[in-house]
């Protein structure tokens, strides 16, 4: 069991409002912080559309959407955070960022043995610990987007992080969210950014190298391998600048030339071509591409296709 009843979310974009909403349907109160007022309203409505599409699909009664709207607080004040059990970091993928919200939270959170969670993809865990007085009490807790349907957690400890950490976080990850949990070691990119990034990495390299248009690599990957979405369009989906963040961090801990950014990607993001959140990537999207991208990392799952690859042949043709 668990002894986890208010949970504190930093971050309200795609990942900080879906773990706010997949809490708040576990019947915990939540608090979700953001930086300005207007960030904070976008996260709210952002979260109780989710919940409406629930209930029109049958996934939650209007009752249950109510209850759940009705547990989640959207706040520019960190000081709300104060009685939480559990706070979850999700802001942007970025290591300064983060260590000032890990130095805010041990200001701020008054519990003594509260766990304090980071959602990174490919930062080192330890180095968020490293930030705190409590480390102890520091973990990852990685989830996927979109948070209320895709079921995996990655479970990440530090070398610092105490076994009663780990228990209570695997418990109310398993027991209270009902996802299913893998156990990753300290390293950047854990588990599936470690086997998925090179793969993305690798599919930019080939377009950079003109082995095949964008259209084709993705197509390639859709029918011949039955992938839900082809690499190109999965980065796009991700955020070219996510994942240059994300390889990265990864190269800077391995040193592996499969880690680099390859100097496409680098140019893409200069460019500001980051994908679905501005409308061209690998691909041209449309008013519906930027409904379904996230901003702060991690995987993702398959959502609608691009409408028109950049220098693509077939207008109108998706690589699902």
């Amino acid at each position: 069991m668990t002894d986890v009843e208010r949970v504190g979310v930093v971050g309200c974009g795609l990942m900080g409002s879906g773990i706010a909403e997949v809490c708040a349907r576990a019947g915990r109160d939540v608090v979700v912080v953001e930086t300005t007022r207007t960030a904070a309203a976008a996260g709210l409505e952002r979260i109780i559309r989710s919940l409406g599409r629930a209930a029109a699909s049958g996934r939650l009664t209007a009752a249950e959407r109510d209850a759940a709207v009705g547990r989640i607080a959207v706040t520019t004040d960190p000081a709300r955070l104060a009685d939480r059990d559990l706070v979850v970091e999700a802001v942007a993928e970025d290591e300064r960022a983060k260590l000032a919200v890990f130095d805010l939270l041990d200001r701020v959170v008054e519990r003594r043995d509260a766990v304090l969670a980071t959602n990174t993809s490919s930062i080192p865990v330890i180095r968020l610990a490293a930030a705190v007085s409590r480390p102890e009490q520091v973990i990852g807790l990685h989830f996927f987007n979109p948070v209320p349907v895709l079921p995996l957690v990655e479970l990440v400890p530090s070398l610092l992080t105490g076994e009663e950490t780990v228990r209570r976080a695997h418990a109310f990850a398993s027991e209270v969210l009902g996802k299913e949990v893998v156990r990753a070691q300290d390293r950047a990119g854990f588990v599936v950014n470690a086997l998925l990034v090179p793969y993305l990495l690798a599919a930019v390299r080939m377009a950079e190298y003109g082995t095949a248009s964008a259209e084709d690599i993705d197509r390639g990957m859709t029918l011949g391998c039955a992938h839900p979405l082809g690499p190109l369009a999965l980065a796009d989906l991700i955020g070219l600048d996510t994942v240059q963040a994300i390889a990265r961090s990864m190269y800077a801990e391995y040193r592996e030339p499969l880690y680099a950014p390859p100097p496409l990607l680098a140019r893409m993001v200069d460019a500001g071509r980051l994908g679905r959140k501005t409308g061209r990537g690998f691909h041209t999207y449309g008013a519906r591409g930027s409904a379904a991208m996230r901003e702060d990392g991690g995987g993702v799952a398959a959502a609608a296709g691009p409408t028109r690859p950049v220098g693509g042949r077939r207008d109108g043709e998706q690589p699902t």
